[in-house]
This record gives structure tokens, C-alpha cells and sequence, in this order.
């Protein structure tokens, strides 16, 4: 799994949200992005990492700073997790883990001595032109938004 560099070119988002709308990476040009991958909506890790990244929403943007979740779930999937917790940013559906798979977030996973493959929790800081600021690979839920701030204040 090769995995994002600091200064490297952000790969192509292409992906459909929570409201069936299609969205790009490039439609947020000119402000920095924070995008964060995560396993399965409505899981507690990942409910507690949305949950979070929502509740800094506001300091978020005082950063001038846009959020988008990347998930395997379908849309339909995203949409209720979104709806069930309030999330006011796209939730983006990879179903087919292209677009993970470009970022290095796709990968072997062990969980009760099973290897399977599956999303990398990890999160990425681009700055306005399209640019990896910095990446968090395998980042904690809780640690993510600390992170992320310290990352765009940086």
C-alpha cells in the first residue's frame, strides 16, 4: 500500500454524498480540505470520529477549512448515519475503494486473528491548491481532530 507524501499532488475525489450528489475534490479549490477515511457509518469508532470532526465544524471553518468523510457504504448508508447524527458535511461513498485504494487508505486489516482487507482510518490536511499538507494514517478517532487542527493552524 503506498501511502500519500507530505507535498505530494491530493489524488482525484469523484464521489457520490449522502444526497446523491456527486462531489469533487477540485470543487473545494482554494480552501484547504480536511478528508478523513473511515471503515463503516453507525460503527462506534467511526460514529465517535464524525461526531467529533461535527462538533469542530465551526473552529473547522473559522480555518477556512472544508470536511469530507470517505467511506466503502453506499449512499443510502451514509445518509442515515448522517441524518441519525446531525453531520453537516458530505459523506462520500466509495464502494468500490478506488479512490482509497489511490490515497493508501486500503490495506490488510487484522481483527480476532482474521486478516481481511478493508479502509485504514486515517485522515489527510490539503491546503488550498490541492496539496498534502500532512497525513494521519491509522489516526484514532479521538486523536483525529486535534490533528487536523494543529495541522491547519501549523
Amino acid at each position: 500500500m503506498a501511502q500519500l507524501k507530505v507535498g505530494a499532488k491530493a489524488p482525484a475525489i469523484a464521489l457520490t454524498d449522502q444526497k446523491g450528489k456527486k462531489v469533487r475534490l477540485g470543487d473545494f479549490k482554494g480552501q484547504p480540505v480536511v478528508v478523513y477515511f473511515y471503515p463503516k457509518a453507525d460503527t462506534p469508532g467511526c460514529t465517535k470520529q464524525a461526531c467529533a470532526l461535527q462538533e469542530a465544524l465551526p473552529a473547522l471553518r473559522r480555518l477556512h477549512a472544508q470536511v469530507l468523510g470517505v467511506s466503502p457504504d453506499p449512499p443510502d448508508k451514509q445518509k442515515r448515519f448522517a441524518d441519525k447524527y446531525g453531520l453537516r458535511f458530505p459523506l462520500l461513498a466509495d464502494e468500490d475503494h478506488k479512490v482509497a485504494t489511490a490515497w493508501g487508505t486500503w490495506g490488510n486489516k487484522t481483527l480476532y486473528g482474521r486478516t481481511f482487507k478493508g479502509i485504514i482510518r486515517s485522515a489527510f490536511v490539503l491546503d488550498e491548491s490541492g496539496k498534502v499538507l500532512d497525513t494521519f494514517y491509522q489516526v484514532s478517532p479521538k486523536a483525529t481532530v486535534g490533528k487536523v487542527t494543529e495541522a491547519l493552524e501549523a
